[in-house]
This record gives structure tokens, C-alpha cells and sequence, in this order.
């Protein structure tokens, strides 16, 4: 039986849409099973296989299945089953008990739910046929597959949701722009589920799509960025081959026109008119043109430069990098007086060119620029831009030394007036001119003093004095022959006891502040003749000291003054006398000096150094005790604010002075914050306590009501307070002993309150603690004494 039937399975395998007519012939008994192995001998080719006690091959089953019952896969049917019941079919491997179910009589296999093919594509079982009654294997386990068959019930997808892109404008038609992907779930291999096409649904007829590829291209010849430079264009993936029925899924491409160089710059006018105040400094902006270009980036980018005019000398342009703006400078100084009017030719051109749009230019245009200068007030212009005089240092008194000139450049002319700056002439050394401009002299001048004067020279229109100019005046001193020469430095000359005649002791030179045109030329002699010195010139401004004689000696005489006139070659002639102090020193045998001076001085007075260190010891006692005694009297100790800590609950600080109130010093003198016509200014303070200023008055009988005789004696202390210089100030509180007889809290004196205590009651003192425990005694003592 399976030798008849195994060739069937092989057909079935071959055309797998049969598979559902197997099914059911081999529910029908297998009837159709054997009219199809029929057919397979009928061709005259028996094919042979191996025993095997299965009658299958690879079951099929659709997948999305929608039926409320289980699917039916097919039937398993092994040649032991004798149809008595006594074989058990089971199933194992992939879903089987769960997806996969078998009868275990019959051997019909079924499929519990719907099966998604791109889950999983195909399931592997394993079947065997068992003896239901003794559990032993009739046949070994022997394995199948159950393969899905797709349908389509997946849309494509594109990898993106978005597809972004760019072309250059102006490309040919056919440039690709970029291909779009889209996938589709469905089995690719069967039948045309995951067949697709692409279609283009809105960006036509700028752009089209390869119905095979995706791949998206130009449509249109030359698209102009300029004028529209974004597109959105949607794709369409459709499966089945485009076919009516199949699914669908879309995306969108924005596509972004790139720019060429494919538009020259243009003027937007043929010519510009400009201004400029003839003030303007150099390398200031004039104005700005530009060149309108509908290119961006680099392909806008403008080079401008001035090809033709009469301001090509005073004019320069520069281009902004960032605005591609013409920037038009000043390049020399303007003059409105001399030229009123500049005009210019201004070309602009791209800097990055593509010669594939040669034909659109040229890339380059020009326009005419007139710019008018525009006059200013002009402060005075000075007819150089410093001046320098020299005058001799000897020069008199208002003497003219030099002139500046300047003058109002505008057309007006107005008239200028000179005035220095004293800033720059402290010392007013000098004046000038208001009218002409000439300097003179308002100070002698002095060469040594100072060798230049610097000052500023100002000049101011009258009719404008906001206009005004400086000048700087270097003034050279030039010098004469007015200071005489003198030793150029102090000299301790010295002469030893055991010198011999006509031996040097010093050599001297010679400074003058004076600067000769020709050099210093100075000559050097002897006031009078001297037996002990001579002088000798070594006419090069220096000269030689030589002794004139021998035997020094330091007892006779410890020094010498020697008088040397020196004397210059300029004219006048200008000589000094200078002297020079020789000391006697005792000196060895090769002339090294070894004392002189001090020494000398203690052999004339007959001291010791012995007695020398004896006085010095005792300055130095003398100045130590007097250290000391200042010492101990800064550092007396005062005494103690607090004399008694033992009340430490009270916290009593007693003072062992007291006060003597606002006359208690003399730095302070009340007089001073009275009416100043009553001050006393002769008045000495007193340093004493002062006396009652108003004594108690007390009047022979009782106040009159109403206040009167308290307003009358107010009055009254106020007219003596005021009139009095040693009363206290208006700000003092002044307290008089009397109460009156109009207050309601009655009289507070104490004088007649003993009439008033008679009636008075003291019991609520022993209600106020222990403080006033003793106070209390002794009152209600009282009262109880008094009602006894």
C-alpha cells in the first residue's frame, strides 16, 4: 500500500496547490489517491523507494486562517494500522499539544489557531505509531515539516517617513536625485505578494520615479532655484506587481534645489548719490550700494572696485563680507573750497564663476556714483604744523623772538586771534600777539635752567570760538658765557708730615655749565703766591697741587687753605675762586696716610683717650636715667574704677570723685551756645561747684487761683535766664520749687505733708514683697501708734 501511494506524495510535492484534494481523497478512503497513483503509472515510469510505514511528505497550511473551527492540516496513516483500533498515533516536536494536534485513532492532524507566516514560516513534527496496548513502537519515530503558505496581508514599508534630498538647479533631465527603499513583510519567493512597484503620486511633472527601482530623477529642464527652491514629492510602493487589489504604502521626499552661479549681480539703479562732510576723517564710511544677486553662498559673492572717475584719488571701495555691500571710503583729505563735487564708475562682478552659464551674463555690472562734499565750519589752519624759534638766554624783556600765522580756511575768512596756552607755560615766560601772532619774552631767560620751553600756541575764531587749533612752539635757549667755572668735585686733600718739596698731593679739574660753541678751555692759578703750595696748569682743564716746601707738622698747623682762581676762554672771560683744604696727616715711610684729623685735634687739647672714653660713658649714664624716668612716669597705674566686688548682685561701681557739672572744665565754654550779644567773652570758667543759680523763693502767703502768680513768677526766671551769661543753655530743663495751686495732682512738696499723713493709709506696703518689708514696719508701726 505505501509502494502504490508514494509517488502520489511526489506529485503532491510538485504542485502544492493539489495538497487540499489530497486531504480530502484521503478522507474519502483514498479513493482519488488512487486514481492519481493510476495516473503516475499510466506514464509508464514506476518509481521505487525504500519501505517505510508513512504515506507523507511536507503538509501546507495557509496562514490568517478565519475559521471557528480547528484547521485541518491532513491525515497521518501508518501500514500497521489495521483499522482494529489497537494503534496510537503521537505527535511531538514544534507546537505540537498546543499549536498542532493530532487524533490519536485516526491520525488526522489539525491546527488549534491562525498562524502568521512571517512569525514563523514552517514547523518541524515528529509522528509515531505506537500499540495502544502495550505502548511498543510499531515503526520508528520519523519527523515531518508543516510549512505556511503566505497570502498577502502585508503592506509595504519605506525606511524612512521623511526622505530628504537636494539637486543643483539647472540640471538636465534625468538627474538622479535619490532612491527610496521600501520592504514588504510577504514571502517574496512565492507568487507577487512582496512584488512591488513605484509610482510617483504628487511632485509631477518636476520629478519621476523608476516603477522598478525607486529611484527618483528630474523630470523638468532647467528648475530654477530662484524661483521656487523646495519640492515635496510623495512616493508610492505598491505589491502584486501594481496590480488592482494589492496593498500600498507612501512617503515623502523634500527635495531642495541647490544653487549654481547662474545669476549676475545687478544694480538696482544706474546711478547713486552721495554726501560727505569735508571734515571726514580718512578712512571713513561714505555710504553703501549693492548689488542686487539671486544666488546665495559663494555664488553670490561680490567683488567691487572704482573702474573710472575723477575720484578715483579721493575715493576708495571695499566690500563687505558678510552684507556683499559696497563700502565707499574717504581716501584723502576733502576741501569743499577746492572741489565740491567727485563722481565715480563702480563695477561689481562675482568672485566664484561657472562657465556652463556663461551664456546667462555677464557677471558683472556697473553704475554711477556722484558724491557731493559738503562744507563745515573748519577750526583755523596754522601754516605749519610746528614751529621752532632761538633766542639768547641774555635776550631782554619783551623782545619779539618769532610769529606763527594762521588763518580760517572757509570761505568766509573770518578773523583769528592767537592766545598760549598757560598749561604749557606755568611760569608765563612768555606772551603773544592776539592781532599778529608774534612771541616775545615776558621773563629773562636761563640756559642752565632749562634748555627748551615747549608750549602750545591757540588759535580761535573770532567769529566762532568753538573753532579753535593748536600749534606746538619749541623755543631753543641759546647760551652765553655767564657762569663761571668751578671745582668739579669736593677734594680731601691731604699733605704727609715728612713730605718732601715739589711733591703732587692732588689733581684737579674743572666743570661750567656754560656750553661753548669751541669746548671748555679752562685755566687754573694761585690768588696769591704761596711758600707752601704751588699750582701747576696741565692745560687739558686739569692742574697739579704741588708742595712748595717740606716739614709738615700737625702741632704747628693741622690744615691749609689754599685759594685757586679758575678761569674760562669764552667771552666775556668768567672766573671763580675756589679753595682747597689741605690736612696735615701723619703718613709712613712709602707716604700712607695713618692718622690726621681727630687725632690732631685730641694733641692739641692735651686728652687721653683714656679720658675721651670716660666722658663718652658718662653722656651715655646720663642719657639712660632720663629714658627711665620718663618711662616709670607713663606707666603709673591708675586705680581702680571698682573699689568693692562684694555685692557682685548689685553690680556697684563706685567713683571717688564727683562732677562739678558744665563748669567742670575749662575746654568747653557755655557762652558759646547763648545769643552771641550777651556773651561774655572775658568770662573765666570756673572749675568749682557751681551755686545755685536761682535760690528757693517762697512767697509770705498762699498762691492766688488761677495761675496768675505762676505765670508772673515764670515769667519772671525767664527774663533773668535770658538776660544772665552764666545761666545753662535754652536747652537745659530748669526746676523750680514750686508746684502751684492749679495742678490735679495737687502739690508734690514734702513741707506740709504731715497734716496729710494723718489720714494717710499704709497697709498695701506689706502686699510689696520683702524688698519693702522694712518700710512697711515702720509705717503701719505708725499709724498703729497713732490710733492708740
Amino acid at each position: 500500500m505505501a509502494t502504490k501511494r508514494f509517488p502520489l506524495l511526489l506529485l503532491l510535492l510538485a504542485f502544492p496547490h493539489l495538497i487540499s484534494m489530497a486531504m480530502l481523497a484521503t478522507r474519502n478512503g483514498g479513493g482519488l489517491l488512487d486514481k492519481l497513483a493510476g495516473l503516475t503509472e499510466d506514464h509508464g515510469k514506476v518509481l521505487h523507494r525504500s519501505k517505510r510505514g508513512w504515506m507523507w511528505n511536507h503538509f501546507f497550511l495557509l496562514e490568517e486562517y478565519t475559521g471557528t473551527d480547528s484547521q485541518y492540516v491532513g491525515k497521518l496513516q501508518s501500514d500497521m494500522d489495521k483499522g482494529d483500533g489497537s494503534v496510537k498515533y503521537v505527535l511531538s516536536g514544534e507546537g505540537a499539544g498546543t499549536l498542532f494536534i493530532i487524533d490519536e485513532k485516526s491520525g488526522d492532524l489539525h491546527a488549534t489557531k491562525s498562524l502568521d507566516r512571517e512569525e514563523k514560516a514552517n514547523y518541524t513534527l515528529r509522528a509515531q505509531a505506537i500499540n495502544r496496548f502495550t505502548g511498543v513502537p510499531l515503526e520508528p519515530e520519523t519527523e515531518f515539516i508543516v510549512k505556511i503558505h503566505d497570502i498577502n496581508d502585508n503592506e509595504p514599508k519605506f525606511t524612512k517617513e521623511v526622505y530628504t534630498a537636494s539637486v543643483p538647479e539647472m540640471s538636465e533631465v534625468g538627474t538622479s536625485v535619490m532612491e527610496v527603499t521600501a520592504i514588504d513583510a510577504d514571502d517574496a519567493t512565492y507568487g507577487n505578494s512582496a512584488k512591488l512597484v513605484f509610482s510617483i503620486l504628487e511632485g509631477q511633472p518636476y520629478f519621476s520615479v523608476d516603477p522598478n527601482t525607486g529611484q527618483i530623477r528630474t523630470a523638468l529642464p532647467n528648475m530654477n532655484r530662484e524661483t521656487r527652491a523646495h519640492y515635496q514629492v510623495v512616493i508610492q510602493a505598491k505589491d502584486m506587481a501594481g496590480q488592482m487589489g494589492g496593498l500600498t504604502g507612501t512617503t515623502t521626499v523634500n527635495i531642495t534645489l541647490t544653487d549654481v552661479n547662474d545669476s549676475p549681480p545687478r544694480f538696482p539703479h544706474s546711478s547713486y548719490h552721495l554726501s560727505v562732510p569735508e571734515s571726514a576723517e580718512i578712512g571713513s564710511t561714505v555710504g553703501r550700494i549693492k548689488a542686487i544677486d539671486g544666488d546665495v553662498g559663494v555664488n553670490a559673492e561680490t567683488h567691487y572696485s572704482i573702474v573710472d572717475g575723477n575720484g578715483r584719488d579721493s575715493f576708495g571701495i571695499l566690500t563687505d563680507r558678510v552684507s556683499q555691500e559696497g563700502v565707499i571710503t574717504v581716501k584723502k583729505r576733502l576741501d569743499f573750497e577746492s572741489r565740491r563735487m567727485y563722481s565715480l564708475k563702480v563695477e561689481a562682478s562675482n568672485t566664484h564663476l561657472d562657465h556652463r552659464f556663461d551664456h546667462l551674463g555677464p557677471f558683472q555690472d556697473t553704475a554711477l556714483v556722484k558724491i557731493t562734499v559738503q562744507d563745515v565750519d573748519e577750526p583755523p589752519v596754522f601754516s605749519t604744523s610746528a614751529y621752532v624759534f632761538e633766542v639768547r638766554e641774555d635776550t631782554p624783556v619783551d623782545s619779539v623772538i618769532g610769529s606763527v600765522s594762521a588763518w580760517d580756511p572757509d570761505v568766509n575768512d573770518h578773523r583769528v586771534r592767537y592766545s598760549i596756552d598757560r598749561h604749557t607755560d606755568l611760569d608765563r615766560l612768555f606772551n603773544i600777539s592776539s592781532n599778529n601772532g608774534s612771541i616775545s619774552t615776558l621773563q629773562s631767560l636761563d640756559r642752565e635752567s632749562s634748555k627748551w620751553h615747549n608750549i602750545s600756541v591757540v588759535a580761535t575764531e573770532i567769529g566762532n570760538p568753538q573753532q579753535i587749533s593748536r600749534v606746538p612752539v619749541f623755543i631753543k635757549v641759546l647760551d652765553i658765557n655767564d657762569n663761571a667755572p668751578e671745582f668739579a668735585m669736593f677734594y680731601e686733600t691731604f699733605v704727609c708730615e715728612n713730605v718732601r718739596a715739589g711733591q703732587l698731593i692732588q689733581t684737579i679739574s674743572a666743570v661750567d655749565t656754560d656750553e661753548p660753541l669751541i669746548g671748555h678751555k679752562f685755566v687754573f692759578s694761585l690768588s696769591a703766591k704761596n711758600p707752601n703750595f704751588t699750582v701747576i696748569d696741565n692745560e687739558d682743564n686739569t692742574a697739579r697741587i704741588l708742595t712748595g716746601r717740606s716739614g709738615f707738622s700737625r702741632r704747628e698747623r693741622s690744615a691749609y687753605l689754599l685759594p685757586i682762581v679758575i678761569s674760562d676762554n669764552d667771552y666775556p672771560v668768567q672766573s671763580s675762586t675756589s679753595t682747597l683744604t689741605i690736612q696735615v696727616c701723619a703718613c709712613d715711610r712709602r707716604g700712607t696716610v695713618q692718622s690726621c684729623g681727630l687725632e690732631a685735634f685730641l694733641l692739641s687739647t692735651r686728652l687721653s683717650t683714656a679720658a675721651l672714653v670716660a666722658i663718652l660713658l658718662c653722656i651715655i649714664i646720663l642719657l639712660m636715667i632720663v629714658v627711665l624716668f620718663a618711662a616709670m612716669r607713663r606707666q603709673k597705674k591708675k586705680e581702680p574704677l571698682i573699689i568693692s566686688k562684694e555685692d557682685v548682685r548689685d553690680n556697684v561701681v563706685s567713683y571717688n570723685d564727683e562732677g562739678g557739672g558744665e563748669e567742670d572744665t575749662q575746654a568747653f565754654d557755655i557762652g558759646t551756645l547763648r545769643n552771641p550779644e550777651v556773651i561774655d567773652v572775658n568770662k573765666q570758667r570756673r572749675d568749682i561747684i557751681p551755686e545755685m543759680l536761682f535760690p528757693c523763693r517762697r512767697g509770705p502767703s498762699p498762691p492766688i487761683k488761677g495761675g496768675a502768680d505762676i505765670r508772673d513768677f515764670i515769667t519772671g526766671r525767664l527774663a533773668e535766664s535770658d538776660s544772665d551769661p552764666t545761666a545753662p543753655p535754652y536747652d537745659s530743663l530748669a526746676t523750680y520749687a514750686y508746684e502751684g495751686s492749679g495742678s490735679l495732682a495737687e502739690s508734690l512738696s514734702s513741707l506740709e505733708s504731715s497734716e496729710a499723713d494723718a489720714d494717710q493709709e499704709f497697709d498695701y506696703l506689706g502686699s510689696w514683697g520683702p524688698r519693702f518689708k522694712k518700710l512697711a514696719e515702720m509705717y503701719i508701726a505708725k499709724n498703729v501708734a497713732r490710733d492708740t
